[in-house]
């Protein structure tokens, strides 16, 4: 999934780490930022665009929406 975007974007709390995907990083590099302490998928997740953004920080979900907001691209 990650290779089909353009942007992955994970966030935990207020970290967060852009990958961007047109120079991608190594795989164990990308799943270890991905994937929690059980190996999986970190929730939630959300494909919107070309940008994948993976797990919940507050300010990573406004960078990514609010700009999809100002844009008109956010369906309601």
């Amino acid at each position: 999934m990650a290779r089909s975007v353009a942007t992955v974007i994970v966030a935990r709390g207020k970290k967060v780490v852009t990958f961007d995907m047109a120079a991608p990083p190594d795989d164990d590099t990308l799943a270890a930022a991905m994937l929690g302490p059980t190996g999986n998928l970190k929730a939630p997740t959300l494909r919107i665009g070309d940008t994948l953004l993976v797990g919940f920080g507050e300010t990573a979900y406004a960078q990514v929406l609010g700009s999809r907001n100002r844009q008109g691209g956010a369906e309601r």
